[in-house]
């Protein structure tokens, strides 16, 4: 990968042109129900195409908006789909784009975390990544201003995911966002119950996370180890 990470999967999982991104994203912002929260550390996103799972996505990036100005880091984790990584897998360069324009990603960040033996530079794992790209139009469009860690999280444990998210937690200038569908291929009731299951078992902080229940099972799990320490 070059310095700059350009765009994998607009024109697939949302627009390629800057005008109708925005547009769409706005859009599903201004429709989501309005939940604005005092205090946020942490959101769990789907990553989905925008047709699927937007409305939803634009449900967790709204509650944001009262404390967005004070946000200037953004720790994305994602799981892999395409290229298998030990561990978790940072992209080296300098920034990643998107119709939308460039996000310069957090160098101070990544060196503070690139002695862990979890922790490697591999921008193969990144080139065609969808989980981590489809959230940054979000992103870009609720935050005036941050920098961005991502991290495609591959074979990890829960403890190897928590001790990388322990080295960057910050304060509230940091904002973690685990990229994660849930159940998949289920009938639609079967989908409600597992899935509310699952998110009850998330805010109880419960893990492991199985991966059938959602795929970004692992960085949910390192999510959640991280938090009973806070």
């Amino acid at each position: 990968m070059s310095a700059v990470r350009p765009p994998a999967v607009a024109g697939m999982f949302y627009p390629a042109n800057a005008h109708e991104l925005a547009r769409e994203v706005q859009g599903l912002l201004a429709s989501a129900m309005p939940t604005s929260l005092a205090s946020i550390k942490a959101l769990i996103v789907p990553h989905a195409g925008y047709i699927y799972s937007g409305a939803i996505a634009a449900t967790a990036y709204t509650a944001l908006s009262s404390i967005a100005s004070r946000i200037r880091r953004v720790v994305l984790l994602g799981p892999t789909h395409r290229v298998a990584v030990r561990g978790l897998a940072l992209p080296g360069g300098e920034a990643f784009d998107t119709p939308l324009g460039r996000i310069k990603l957090d160098q101070a960040a990544a060196h503070s975390i690139s002695h862990l033996p979890q922790v490697s530079v591999r921008p193969d794992v990144h080139a065609q990544e969808h989980s981590l790209e489809v959230q940054l139009p979000f992103l870009q469009s609720v935050l005036p201003d941050f920098t961005l860690l991502p991290l495609a999280v591959g074979m990890a444990s829960s403890e190897e995911v928590a001790e990388v998210l322990e080295a960057v937690w910050g304060s509230d200038e940091t904002l973690i966002v685990i990229s994660s569908d849930l159940s998949h291929y289920l009938p639609y009731p079967t989908a409600q119950r597992v899935d509310n299951e699952t998110m009850q078992a998330i805010l109880n902080l419960q893990q492991p996370i199985p991966h059938d229940r959602a795929c970004g099972g692992t960085p949910i799990s390192g999510l959640i180890l991280a938090a009973k320490h806070h």
